[in-house]
């Protein structure tokens, strides 16, 4: 790596030399008029565009005359949002542009011209954004087949089969549909479900200034509403047996498609982008309007000035899931290092690095479809009171599962918008079960100390979970909520530890008299007794009373 940013900004934390705007600011002039004058030389948009650390790839696109490199190109995350507030040399003067077959596009309000979309910009031509559609079926699931609504011999000769559910899969800025992300959520499916997953690739209109991209979104939603027109013409197939699910900018790309092809199963949206969205009317974002059911993953809502938080706070769907709070993501704020040389590769590492909570989201979606009840989502007004267990355990009707099943309650949603919490793990797999364990300690005498416990069940045992840290007193009982790894089924044994780790000539002993664990999922309880005591570092193991 070579990284060329300013010997001044070096240590400074991602977004520490963005304009020192308070959230709550509410500007009276444009706001890339606002941003300028705190980016003096050398620190112009234009230098911080080029100040960005790079990465070396062997792949290059030519793209409208402009060379991208793969990684790099992830690594101007920073620059492409100060594009959302920076001036803009090509603001067409045309009001209005025109698509052939898919209608009309203006820059009125609310598209621009706005407080929230200052910039005008209008979508770029079908022709030069060049979108693709990418079919996997389990006739083809490691290799794409590509599909045209306005060639419809290809849909015919391909795979697709219009008696299947069909799941659009999209990216967002500067990415592109054949990342490895979106093939393996369509692995994950056709492991679990005979369906067509069709990638959507616009990265010519998603590799350029993000007001730019904002709008390029109008046009791609229209063509695949156009697409799935066309399966309506073609094949008699239903619009209520499609799935959207789009990353960022494309969640909102969806939401386009389904304002102009009513009657859409289900729109999923992945951290829905935040700059140019967040606030603006329903017309301009996803909305839970946009079809039947409308289900969304938040996991980057800080703020884009000053955090660079990429996601959107505001619910949009029928559900709104908050894992972990949804603003910072568990093993998100790992050092440079470690966070580059990732499990899944440089390559992912390097999109990590700069954008860790924003793309967990997907890596959350693509978890579920193989692990369905380990996202359940707790229905609490903040995340709070879901830490605080008050909205613990699941109701007698079940929890909404984040990801893949969430439409599973789609019947039970209310007029208004749902909000679930959970957590989840800090790698891959993401998946955690929730309990409530209750530990009542037996023994002499009061020492300072850890209590750890691990579950044993029918489907494993999990790693020791400290339930305490503090005085431990014999009688006295110490409740907390754990998220665990597996799921563990039906509980047969609990196995207590405690320590002090420090050296004690007395050699106290400690055990545990009674271990109560409430399972999440469905609120059952199981009962563990002991009758010993145990010296610090010995397991103990209650069995059922």
């Amino acid at each position: 790596m070579r990284c060329c940013v300013p010997a001044e900004l070096k240590g400074k934390k991602k977004g520490a030399y963005l304009p020192s705007i308070s959230p709550n600011f509410t500007p009276s002039a444009p706001l890339h008029e606002l941003a300028a004058p705190s980016l003096s030389p050398p620190y112009s948009q234009e230098n911080l565009l080029n100040q960005t650390c790079e990465i070396e790839s062997p792949e290059e696109e030519k793209l409208d005359g402009t060379t991208f490199k793969d990684i790099s190109v992830h690594k101007k995350v920073v620059g492409g949002l100060l594009a959302v507030i920076g001036r803009d040399e090509e603001t067409p003067s045309r009001k209005e542009v025109c698509y052939e077959p898919l209608g009309c596009f203006t820059d009125d309000a609310p598209w621009s011209g706005t407080l929230l979309r200052p910039i005008s910009k209008l979508p770029w031509s079908p022709e030069k954004l060049n979108t693709r559609f990418l079919l996997y079926t389990r006739e083809h699931p490691d290799s794409f087949e590509e599909i045209k609504a306005t060639s419809p011999a290809t849909i015919s000769q391909s795979n697709f089969n219009a008696s299947k559910i069909t799941r659009f899969i999209t990216h967002g800025f500067i990415d592109k549909g054949e990342e490895n992300w979106l093939s393996d959520m369509c692995k994950n499916m056709l492991q679990v479900e005979d369906v067509n997953c069709i990638c959507v690739d616009w990265k010519r209109g998603a590799r350029c200034p993000y007001t730019q991209a904002s709008n390029n979104i109008r046009v791609i939603g229209a063509e695949v509403a156009y697409f799935i027109d066309v399966l309506m013409t073609k094949y008699g197939y239903s619009p209520s047996m499609v799935h959207l699910i789009g990353h960022s900018l494309g969640a909102h790309l969806f939401g386009e498609a389904g304002k102009r092809r009513p009657g859409i199963g289900r729109i999923t949206g992945l951290d829905p982008a935040q700059p140019y969205f967040q606030g603006t009317p329903i017309e301009v974002r996803l909305d839970k309007s946009d079809a039947s059911f409308v289900d969304v993953i938040h996991t980057d809502m800080l703020p884009t000035i000053p955090y660079l938080g990429f996601g959107m706070s505001d619910p949009v769907g029928h559900l709104d899931f908050f894992p972990n709070g949804g603003e910072t993501m568990p093993g998100c704020s790992k050092n440079a290092v470690s966070q580059i040389v990732d499990i899944d590769g440089i390559w992912e590492g390097t999109r990590d690095f700069m954008a860790c909570n924003h793309l967990r989201s997907y890596k959350y979606y693509s978890d579920s479809i193989l692990y369905p009840d380990g996202f359940l989502g707790y229905q609490c007004s903040a995340y709070s009171e879901f830490e605080s267990g008050d909205c613990f355990p699941c109701p007698s009707n079940g929890c909404p599962k984040m990801g893949h099943y969430a439409d599973q309650f789609k019947d039970r949603v209310t007029f208004g918008f749902t909000k679930l919490y959970l957590n989840t793990g800090d790698a891959r797999v993401f998946a955690r079960w929730r309990y409530k364990v209750s530990v009542t300690l037996s023994g002499k005498s009061s020492v300072r100390g850890y209590i750890n416990i691990a579950l044993y069940g029918s489907g494993g045992n999990t790693k020791q979970y400290q339930i305490f840290h503090g005085k431990l007193k014999p009688a006295q009982s110490y409740t907390e909520l754990i998220d665990v790894e597996i799921d563990v089924g039906t509980v047969n044994k609990v196995k207590f530890l405690w320590n002090n780790n420090i050296i004690n000539p007395t050699l106290p002993r400690l055990g545990a008299s009674n271990i109560i664990v409430e399972d999440g999922k469905d609120g059952k309880v199981y009962n563990f007794c002991g009758s010993e005591t145990v010296r610090e570092e010995v397991l103990q193991t209650l069995t059922a009373c």
